[in-house]
């Protein structure tokens, strides 16, 4: 039975956010020192990209926190697989705004 409540306390805690972010997208947006950027807000962030990226697109998807001309140079690129991408990534964007916004 203790095992099921401490089980549990962690889901909430990792559901509201917890102490700490995980995952390439979350890590990006704390990393990022933007000022609206918190523990909670990073999380929803990386849940929504949880959702709508696989795990290589994500840690692409991280790398624009640090460097935005690289977002650009993907929205704009005639590449067939970039453009692919940025189809994914402007519904994680969306998907992030409706969960976290």
């Amino acid at each position: 039975m203790k095992k099921f409540l401490i089980l549990g306390a962690l889901v909430t805690l990792t559901a509201c956010g917890g102490a700490r972010v995980s995952g390439e997208v979350g890590k990006a947006c704390m990393a990022a020192d933007r000022k609206p950027a918190s523990v909670r807000l990073c999380s929803c962030v990386q849940q929504a990209a949880n959702h709508t990226l696989s795990s290589s697109e994500q840690r692409r998807a991280a790398t624009f926190f640090e460097n935005p001309q690289l977002a650009q140079d993907t929205r704009q690129s005639d590449n067939r697989s970039s453009e692919r991408f940025w189809k994914r990534y402007k519904n994680f964007s969306s998907t992030a705004k409706r969960m976290c916004g």
